[in-house]
């Protein structure tokens, strides 16, 4: 599979835009009114931001801002449902839901900065507040969702949905479902046993993020001796080295990142070197979030028998496009024998490379990468010293995603540097459409560090909505290795289409033309929200693209035809591992979520193996893309029983790709429809509606296999 990092979630508690959760129902009283008037002329989150386009004061917010400004927020909130629930004059769609759209606006502004910087910056303060604040806004949700007078209006708008226009009747269906899942419909008792569940399981996915957090700290690896790093460029050893002098260590430090799999494995030639990385990453976290997963794994199935469901996968998969667990399976499963054949012929390959230099017996995991490399190599005659001076980061950025974003959809980018950002390595720039209308703001942050989540993904400050004349300002992180001072950021190919995919993400939030704050933008179901930003990937081998930006850091000179065509013919290659690697990870997060609340796990290996034997990946030279213990995508992001969404969106993403293509490729009337008919309308419409209309049918899996190399 070509690289598809997760845009990270923000707590799940969050993702509804315009109800943003918290705390009590005792929200309206005249000490809470004098103290808002008290912090109403200090806290930087009372009034709206007055920069272009509300962008954040990242130079004025301090740690002191936050907690009073959600504790206020939440009160704020709460009193304006109270007031929406109560009121006396029969339910509309305007005093019902326009109003609910409306009645989060303090607690929005500062959760849209607050989270998003935890996962960038984060310090034992913001893990300190974060802490705080989930069982809060896990409680604040459930007295809006769980508040029966408000149900009540919603379900008698509900009822009289069809005197609606579409986008109307869409934010109907989103409230209706979203109160059914709460678990409206409970018994007062059933109610309060749900309270007790939502907000363990908020606490619990807090501490695993935070464990996980405090791993990428701890879990790393001191190397005394530069022998052990034979292999490595010495720019990256260099680089090794002043990372181990930016924490007051001696020697070369190594970081893992979020994967099983360590970028770094493909260069080390000491096999010691590597089993000890690779063991270290494949075993982090597992004492610390063994038993957290567990709690977890088991409450959720708690909370999907209380409101009807045999499983957490049922439930999670109720409201997407799967709809079911038995359809991913079949997908996953479907797809399983044909990956594992395919991996198995490169396993092949990659033995005799051992054997050449000595080594009898099966790949092992820590060796699959650096013996890869090596068959790669052979293969298209390839070497990333050759290649890499050709993905420089600032023209991978500016003269390839930009300049291809412009001759798609004749948008262009202007960088601005009147406004301030959250870090020194972060770029800010203004988006323009043909016309010099301007769209937003993109904030761009590609370097790793320490105290920032690994990984990449996009999120935004301030979500576009018509309903709040509100502009989208939005971000893409990444996770490169920043080379030394003076020195050029050199990105692997893998490295660039991962630019190009957040992009995608950014795109989505960027073209939003949504009236309602909940349903625009990115806001739409998680097997539907991968599909952009995969469909993003592929403009970077776009050929009149690559052209423009693969140019040498030193000369200038474009990348020569017969590199580059070794360098696309060898994006296939390992598509086996990849997609093995990655369909384990997914089987792995859906068995989780199949148990039944009265099913006991008590060991977490034991349980990840049968999972995988279940589905004949049990094939030890290639792990999952996430152990459980470190799977923050299903144990602290929004993805649990929802990893699959990569592959079911990537159905859409190729088929899409390929239907452009058809139609003549980059082309502004090609970008175009595909910016009014997906990119613009959130979750404004029904989904598969949209792509259909776009497509003129329903996905074929056709092109998913070609773009994987299973078939040709």
């Amino acid at each position: 599979m070509r690289k598809a990092l997760l845009t990270t979630a923000i707590s799940a508690a969050l993702t509804i835009s315009a109800c943003s959760p918290s705390a009590s129902t005792d929200a309206v009283n005249q000490p809470q009114q004098a103290g808002a008037m008290q912090i109403k002329n200090t806290n930087i989150f009372m009034s709206p931001s007055p920069l272009f386009d509300q962008a954040p004061q990242f130079d004025k917010i301090t740690m002191a801002d936050y907690l009073p400004a959600f504790t206020e927020g939440m009160a704020q909130q709460q009193s304006e449902i109270t007031r929406i629930a109560n009121n006396p004059k029969a339910a509309t769609f305007d005093n019902t839901l326009v109003a609910m759209e409306r009645s989060d606006t303090l607690l929005k502004r500062v959760s849209q900065v607050f989270f998003p910087l935890s996962g960038v910056i984060s310090t034992p303060e913001y893990q300190k507040i974060e802490a705080e604040l989930a069982p809060k806004l896990s409680a604040h949700s459930d007295n809006i969702y769980l508040n029966p007078n408000l149900f009540e209006r919603v379900a008698a708008i509900y009822a009289e949905k069809a005197a609606l226009n579409a986008e109307d009747q869409h934010l109907v269906e989103f409230y209706y479902n979203e109160f059914l899942r709460a678990g409206a419909k409970l018994t007062d008792a059933e109610k309060n046993q749900m309270r007790a569940i939502n907000e363990q399981i908020s606490t619990l996915q807090t501490e695993f993020s935070q464990n996980l957090m405090a791993s990428f700290k701890n879990d790393v690896i001191i190397v005394e001796d530069r022998a052990l790093l034979a292999g490595l460029s010495d720019a990256d050893i260099n680089g090794l080295a002043e990372a181990a002098q930016a924490v007051g260590k001696e020697g070369y430090l190594i970081t893992l990142v979020n994967t099983t799999r360590q970028p770094i494995l493909s260069s080390l030639s000491n096999r010691e070197m590597r089993q000890k990385i690779w063991q270290t990453s494949a075993n982090r976290a597992m004492d610390s979030n063994g038993p957290v997963l567990l709690a977890l794994v088991k409450l959720r199935a708690q909370k999907a028998s209380l409101l009807g469901y045999p499983n957490w996968a049922s439930y999670a998969t109720a409201d997407q496009m799967a709809k079911e667990p038995n359809a991913i399976f079949a997908i996953l499963d479907g797809l399983a024998p044909q990956a594992l054949a395919k991996a198995k012929i490169e396993a092949a390959d990659i033995e005799v490379q051992m054997k050449a230099d000595g080594i009898d017996g099966p790949v092992q995991a820590w060796d699959w990468a650096y013996y890869a490399e090596k068959v790669r190599k052979a293969k298209f005659d390839l070497d990333d010293s050759q290649v890499k001076p050709y993905f420089e980061l600032n023209s991978v950025l500016e003269n390839g995603l930009f300049f291809a974003m412009e001759k798609f959809y004749g948008i262009h980018f202007k960088e601005r540097t009147d406004l301030p950002v959250y870090h020194e390595d972060v770029r800010l720039f203004e988006v323009f459409n043909e016309d010099n209308s301007s769209i937003g703001l993109f904030y761009f942050d590609p370097y790793a560090r320490e105290g920032k989540g690994g990984g990449a993904w996009m999120d935004a400050f301030v979500s576009q909505s018509y309903l709040l004349d509100e502009k989208p300002v939005v971000f893409n992180v990444l996770n490169i290795v920043k080379p030394t001072s003076g020195q050029p950021t050199l990105l692997s190919f893998d490295e660039a289409t991962t630019l190009f995919h957040e992009f995608g993400h950014a795109a989505h939030g960027l073209f939003s033309e949504v009236k309602y704050p909940s349903l625009a933008g990115t806001s739409t179901a998680r097997d539907f929200v991968e599909f952009p930003s995969q469909f993003n990937e592929d403009w970077d081998i776009e050929p009149s693209v690559i052209a423009n930006y693969a140019l040498h850091d030193k000369t200038g000179e474009t990348i020569p035809p017969a590199l580059l065509e070794r360098v696309l013919d060898s994006v296939k290659f390992g598509q086996g591992y990849d997609t093995v690697e990655y369909l384990a990870a997914a089987l792995l997060d859906m068995e989780w979520h199949m148990l039944s609340a009265d099913t006991n796990i008590s060991d977490v290996a034991s349980f990840e193996q049968q999972a995988l034997a279940k589905h004949g990946l049990d094939y030890a030279p290639i792990p999952p893309r996430y152990k459980s213990a470190y799977f923050s995508h299903t144990f602290a992001g929004g993805y649990s029983a929802g990893y699959y969404a990569y592959l079911w969106t990537e159905v859409f993403a190729a088929d899409a790709f390929a239907h452009i293509q058809n139609k003549g490729g980059m082309t502004r009337e090609n970008g175009d429809d595909f910016r009014q008919k997906i990119l613009s309308i959130g979750n404004s419409k029904d989904l598969m509606q949209s792509y259909t209309e776009f497509r003129g049918k329903q996905p074929s899996t056709d092109a998913l296999l070609k773009r994987r190399g299973l078939i040709h």
